[in-house]
């Protein structure tokens, strides 16, 4: 186990040097580093390990204004020398989507996915999630330890979002341990040789089930999107398989991390898991505050200063690159009262917190995430309320792969039921 900042009790030149070098005792536990950022360096020039400098924003108020600021560009063309640095050429085509996109083409994409995927679409699934639930925890041993991540926390978003898309069922295994490699994937020669085989593998199996999808349409959300870019002309071909992978990674990832943080928090906590439990209300609630407390992502994607800007007295030159701390933000004592304390009865939580982002890049998928946050949770809970960790919580293994891109857990070992 990787030893985290055991306090807050940090400098200020050692909190940007961890940050800096997203070190893997940051990466266990970066909320002492980002409170002294918050309280001495909110917005702190990096030198990270990728060699590009950046800035990182960590207060909430400054947090909210950047991620709606249309300053702040989220068209990584615009800064390609910085990005071919970073991701290397691999990335490029995959990254042709409303993500990485500004107002006009980020409006024309986002349309074309809101129309598509829409919130009847969304809620129509909630009996095939359900289902799929009940089949991964069927499949889980009550007596034996179990790891959730891989036997529960991932096949749940992965088999779902692939269910929306049309992915076929044979061939969603593949899909996920690709994505995996891309997520997890830091710096180096090796590491970026593995990143660019598992994202042209990606690309090359997209471009394949969109032929397939143009041949034999189902009806699915893919097989939607095909039809936008052949009748409508909305969608380039590029655009379109960019789209289908943002979907199919940010539409698994992020959920699989965070329902395992859930699961983790509320099981050091009983009394919150208590309070979390009562109802319907009291769960949809619990799960904004657990967004808040542990979101799954950490950082937003990347922007860049198209025009010299000041945040807080610091000056951001134009063509700079900017990282904005979703996790560092929903932790602000000036935006939450306590807020390293999950409080699962907080009030107006959702309406503040900065989980799904805010603005014109709001998350499409907050909806489905929503609803298999809840869906989750109350059949894992209800199936087997006395589940309990099988080891001690102060041992628990973080990411700590040398990008804060996700927060979450490396594995969650349980024993569902102790008895």
């Amino acid at each position: 186990m990787t030893q985290a900042f055991a306090s807050e009790e940090l400098s200020s030149d050692e909190a940007a040097a961890a940050a800096s070098s997203c070190s893997r005792e940051f990466r266990a536990n970066p909320h002492p580093v980002y409170a002294k950022l918050r309280e001495t360096a909110p917005v702190c020039p990096l030198s990270p390990p990728h060699g590009v400098e950046t800035y990182l924003i960590t207060r909430y108020d400054d947090a909210r204004a950047a991620l709606a600021d249309p300053r702040l560009s989220k068209d990584m063309y615009g800064a390609i020398d910085a990005y071919h640095r970073i991701f290397g050429d691999s990335s490029i085509a995959l990254d042709d989507n409303m993500l990485f996109s500004d107002p006009p083409k980020h409006t024309r994409l986002r349309r074309i996915v809101g129309n598509t995927f829409t919130p009847k679409r969304v809620e129509s699934l909630r009996p095939r999630v359900q289902k799929i639930t009940a089949e991964l925890l069927d499949q889980c041993s009550a007596s034996e330890p179990v790891d959730l991540l891989p036997e529960f926390c991932f096949p749940l978003p992965l088999q779902v979002i692939c269910e929306l898309l049309g992915v076929p069922e044979n061939e969603r295994t593949q899909a996920q341990e690709w994505s995996s490699t891309v997520a997890r994937t830091g710096f180096g020669p090796e590491a970026r040789k593995a990143l660019e085989l598992a994202e042209g593998n990606l690309r090359d199996y997209l471009v394949d089930l969109i032929a397939r999808k143009r041949q034999e349409p189902d009806g699915a959300l893919l097989s939607a999107l095909v039809t936008a870019r052949d009748e409508e002309g909305a969608l380039t071909d590029h655009e379109l398989v960019s789209t289908a992978w943002v979907l199919l990674f940010a539409g698994h990832k992020t959920t699989a991390y965070q329902i395992g943080n859930a699961v983790y928090h509320l099981l050091t906590q009983p009394e919150q898991k208590r309070l979390a439990l009562q109802d319907a209300g009291a769960t949809a609630a619990a799960i904004e505050e657990i967004f808040r407390f542990e979101s799954s992502v950490e950082n937003s994607t990347f922007r860049y200063a198209k025009e010299d800007l000041v945040i807080r007295d610091t000056l951001i030159p134009k063509g700079a690159l900017v990282q904005i701390s979703i996790t560092s933000a929903n932790r602000d004592p000036e935006a939450f009262a306590d807020p390293n304390r999950l409080d699962v009865t907080r009030p107006n939580v959702q309406a503040t917190h900065l989980a799904f982002g805010v603005g014109p890049h709001y998350c499409a998928g907050a909806p489905l995430a929503r609803l298999e946050m809840q869906i989750a949770l109350t059949t894992l809970f209800g199936r087997h309320p006395r589940m309990a960790l099988a080891g001690p919580p102060e041992d628990a293994r973080w990411l700590t792969v040398p990008f804060p891109a996700f927060r979450g857990l490396a594995e969650l070992p349980v024993v569902l039921d102790p008895s």
